[in-house]
């Protein structure tokens, strides 16, 4: 996803929309139980000042709308989600580690990009039509090598031989399509892995571990993120460097998603975000998978005031 800044006038439009007004939302309750997956990255001279109560003292930011990234299905309970949206779920856990929208881009600390969307999973490997190809070639050499040693030594050896070659040759070209596959997968895998904040673990089980309980870990990576899953990243950069001058500085960012599969976006976002919250302006050392009770939250009309003019510098 390109990462483009939204023009400040847009900015400060949004973040002039009052919080206790439309990002006061109830906590999700009971539900299924499902993995979220979170990471978090911060800069090492971002630093949090706490309060003599130990809470976070406040920073103020704007949205930037960052971007969506589409799903290869129809899916309705993301597809009708606007950049408004998302940032609407998004602002009340946000308020809950004390990050409060701004209303003056001078005091304004932090822009923060909003990525949403779903993976492209790629074709399970044992699925795709090479792989299935393959097998039935497979199957055939091995005929085919049965045959001829039953009749080597007999009158039609050379016919039996000959089908032999033709199936060993099949098997090759089967065996190059299967690994051109495998590689346009491992591509797409990477890209996912990326998106969702995955490379620690990816990075873990690389190389050859067979017979190890990496290589178990290798086929759980793959198995979850060869699912399709919902994901949303924000990217929070230094405001006042943009802009003052026109530079970009990331001071952290989070990474959290879960499967699409038995979930709607819509619906659960506030459970994901508000579990992500614990990581917002903080870096996890890698990916945090925990248990996330999933409920359902009715969320009010999102509604904005229009575009605020930058003030003249």
């Amino acid at each position: 996803m390109k990462q483009s800044l939204p023009k400040l006038s847009v900015l400060l439009a949004i973040s002039a929309i009052p919080i206790t007004s439309i990002f006061a939302l109830p906590l999700p309750t009971g539900g299924a139980d499902d993995i979220t997956a979170v990471t978090g990255r911060a800069s090492s001279d971002y630093i949090r000042v706490k309060l003599p109560n130990g809470k976070f003292k406040a920073e103020s930011y704007v949205f930037g709308e960052g971007g969506t990234w589409s799903g290869q299905k129809w899916d309705l309970s993301i597809d009708k989600m606007k950049f408004l949206d998302v940032a609407h779920t998004v602002a009340e856990p946000l308020a809950s580690k004390s990050y409060i929208p701004a209303k003056d881009p001078k005091d304004t600390k932090l822009l923060i990009m909003v990525y949403w969307g779903t993976t492209h999973a790629p074709e399970h490997a044992n699925e795709s039509a090479g792989y299935q190809r393959l097998q039935t070639v497979s199957n055939q050499e091995n005929f085919a090598q049965s045959q001829y040693n039953e009749n080597k030594n007999g009158p039609q050896a050379g016919i039996y031989q000959h089908e032999l070659k033709v199936a060993e040759d099949e098997m090759i070209i089967a065996a190059a399509d299967t690994a051109q596959e495998n590689n346009l997968r491992d591509q797409q895998d990477l890209i996912n892995v990326r998106m969702l904040g995955y490379d620690s673990w990816w990075n873990s089980t690389v190389g050859d571990h067979r017979g190890t309980a990496l290589e178990y870990q290798r086929k759980d990576l793959k198995d979850e993120i060869e699912e399709d899953r919902y994901f949303v990243v924000l990217m929070a950069y230094d405001f006042q460097l943009i802009w003052k001058e026109k530079k970009h500085k990331l001071l952290w960012e989070t990474r959290f998603s879960i499967r699409q599969r038995h979930h709607d976006f819509d619906k659960d976002l506030p459970a994901m975000a508000q579990y992500a919250s614990k990581y917002f302006g903080q870096d996890t050392n890698g990916l945090i998978h925990d248990s996330v009770p999933f409920g359902h939250v009715e969320i009010g009309e999102t509604k904005s005031l229009g575009e605020v003019e930058a003030p003249k510098k």
